[in-house]
């Protein structure tokens, strides 16, 4: 794998984008970041962008994001809801790390809330699970099982390959 160039070229492997704790709540649809350049108190905000802004985006593909340069006298984050309503965050004088829990805190999804989609997705996913809730019904469906007793009949090769020197049932 060749080096990667350019300033701080951590921030685009993947193993950095995946540390991104803040995924932003469903209902959040737009980010916008309005900060000064060479504003001192907008330092913050400068170094927040540039190293959690590619986080958030990675982990919130579906969320439009923003950044202003030079437009207002503070600098502020505004998240835009899919109901028409919106929520502005204050970032003059803050810290990047101070701005990153308290965007977290307002829009980010809580912690119980990440650990029951996880639970849910891992109950989804899992191909090993089949029955009527998920997306195989009978084990029967997947290339390489015997099929279902219930809809053929099976061979004789198949049969004797299940039980041996004649034995027809479990019980005998």
């Amino acid at each position: 794998m060749p080096f990667k160039k350019g300033a701080a070229a951590i921030r685009r492997t993947i193993g950095y984008l995946d540390k991104g704790r803040i995924l932003l709540k469903d209902n959040v649809k737009i980010v916008t970041v309005n900060y000064n350049v060479r504003d001192e108190k907008s330092q913050g905000t400068k170094e927040f962008l540039f190293w959690h802004f590619p986080q958030i985006q990675y982990k919130n593909p579906g969320v439009q994001m923003v950044m202003m340069k030079n437009l207002t006298p503070s600098p502020f984050i505004k998240c835009y809801f899919d109901d028409g309503e919106s929520v502005l965050i204050d970032t003059w004088g803050k810290d990047r790390f101070q701005i990153y829990e308290h965007l977290n805190q307002v829009v980010g999804k809580s912690r119980a809330t990440l650990e029951a989609e996880a639970v849910a997705k891992q109950k989804k996913q899992n191909e090993a699970n089949f029955g009527s809730s998920y997306s195989r019904q009978c084990i029967c469906e997947i290339p390489g099982q015997v099929p279902c007793s219930a809809y053929s009949v099976q061979a004789k090769e198949e049969f004797s390959k299940l039980f041996p020197k004649g034995k027809t049932s479990v019980l005998v």
